[in-house]
């Protein structure tokens, strides 16, 4: 344990309950003074467990909060919070997380009453650690079958999460807006960097619709020249240029009473935006070289990665067309953005792979996955993609997956020696005031971490990498100078 009373705690942050190797659990302890319950923490296999220790009953709740535990262990008198109080406000946090109660001055009244409660087991004076390893291994273990049954479920009601790898929060509120507009015909507009995931986010749409029963047609607008484009979206007939030695059926037609998903809209010329603007009014096209009306029913599903705002100022977009397809506006956060969700991703790219590849399953241990939860993936989740295809040809025969499989450092060091490192902040002509600015970026830091968590300040802290006594007197320094 260090100073904060935290072991192991490092090996879990980045990444949740179920997405680490089924060898790991991750527990809550509050000890309360109890020196065995201390001890029994503090000697479990580190390399299985990770641990988190919380000083009382409020700091225990914050915690639940914030992570996701396979178990919690209290010790009691805590303070402040009696043994009811503390078992009824964890199951209004998390309904499913057992709690194992320690209570040396507890009777088996207390036990049946805790349990009736929603305690999963309780000990009283007499308790070995033995008893306490065995009593929390199957506490976990009911609690995952618990959870694969909902995740079953879910995915049975709804199999379009099977396309949503992650369960971070960006990546939640994207679920949500699907379970809402899915079985709508509205047009949805999907905007993210390259690589984030845009087309997967489109095709979960297209499944959570009354039209998943059709294939979703996908057309890239970026990747054909104008005069082919419009032939590729509305067909033409014999004769309609040169070449056109036959009639076609466009792609709208293709996807008459299902789904178009028009990837990197922000290209599209001009002239071709004013016909797509038609068929999202008016649902009816002509094929190029005839005078005959296509109707259709099609729900457009539209994504870009550029800012369609400023090319509506350059004159590069129709803004009349912007608000048609921004009915349902979604935004795909970068992956720096979600680094929760690397592990899941990684672990589903193995399985992909190894399944497309027909070669013995693969893992990636704690140490992997954090080495790659420190990365910036500039790339986003294709980035990460390739990395694990990387990585398992590396590997050769060996069944885990090492963090040297992953050369990411070094393709880093490489960009930064070819092209010499970014500056933070430019510095002017006249100078500036080294300390203030010093201070002015720390704060930054600082408060985005207290944001991202909450408030949070033991998850501040380990999301900067810092012990949370630490954390604390920077605030309160910062706060002082302000003052």
């Amino acid at each position: 344990m260090d100073g904060e009373g935290r072991t192991a705690q490092t090996r879990g942050d980045c990444y949740p309950h179920n997405a680490r190797p089924d060898r790991h659990m991750r527990l809550l302890v509050i000890h309360s003074g109890d020196e065995q319950i201390a001890q029994w923490a503090s000697e479990w296999d580190a390399e299985d467990v990770l641990v988190e220790s919380a000083t009382d009953g409020a700091e225990a709740l914050e915690c639940v909060k914030a992570a996701s535990f396979d178990a919690v262990v209290a010790a009691f008198p805590m303070q402040d919070w009696t043994a009811e109080e503390f078992t009824e406000e964890i199951a209004r946090i998390n309904g499913m997380v057992p709690v194992i109660i320690r209570d040396r001055a507890g009777s088996m009244a207390d036990a049946v009453r805790l349990v009736k409660m929603g305690a999963y087991h309780f000990f009283g004076a007499e308790m070995d650690g033995r008893e306490l390893t065995r009593a929390v291994e199957n506490a976990v273990e009911y609690y995952r079958s618990r959870q694969l049954a909902l995740l079953g479920a879910s995915l049975e009601c709804e199999p379009w999460r099977r396309l949503m790898v992650g369960q971070s929060e960006p990546m939640q509120n994207i679920a949500h807006i699907i379970r809402l507009v899915g079985a709508r015909r509205c047009t949805v507009l999907i905007t993210g960097e390259t690589g984030s995931g845009k087309e997967i986010v489109a095709r979960a749409v297209h499944m959570a619709s009354n039209r998943s029963h059709l294939p979703m047609v996908a057309v890239n607008c970026h990747a054909l020249p104008e005069n082919l484009l419009e032939a590729e979206l509305f067909g033409h007939v014999r004769g309609a240029f040169t070449g056109a030695l036959n009639n076609r059926v466009g792609r709208f037609e293709q996807a008459h009473r299902s789904t178009i998903f028009l990837d990197e809209i922000g290209d599209m010329p001009l002239d071709l935006q004013a016909k797509l603007l038609r068929v999202l009014q008016e649902r009816e096209f002509q094929r190029l070289g005839s005078s005959e009306t296509v109707h259709v029913d099609v729900r457009v599903i539209a994504a870009t990665n550029a800012d369609l705002i400023e090319r509506i100022r350059q004159g590069r977009f129709r803004e009349d067309l912007y608000y048609r397809l921004n009915v349902v506006p979604m935004h795909v956060p970068p992956l720096r953005e979600r680094l929760d969700d690397i592990p899941l991703l990684v672990h589903h790219f193995i399985a992909k792979i190894c399944r497309q590849e027909d070669i013995p399953q693969k893992t990636a241990p704690a140490e992997t996955l954090e080495r790659l939860c420190r990365h910036n993936w500039p790339g986003n989740v294709r980035e990460l993609e390739n990395a694990v295809e990387m990585a398992i040809a590396l590997s050769g025969d060996r069944k885990t997956l090492l963090a040297g499989d992953f050369p990411l450092p070094h393709a880093m060091s490489n960009r930064g020696f070819l092209s010499g490192p970014t500056p933070v902040i430019t510095l002017p002509a006249s100078g500036l005031d080294y300390e203030a600015t010093v201070r002015r970026i720390e704060r930054s830091i600082l408060d985005q971490a207290m944001a991202r968590t909450r408030g949070n300040k033991k998850r501040a802290a380990d999301m900067l990498r810092l012990k949370r006594t630490t954390l604390a007197a920077k605030l309160r320094t910062l706060e002082a100078i302000a003052v």
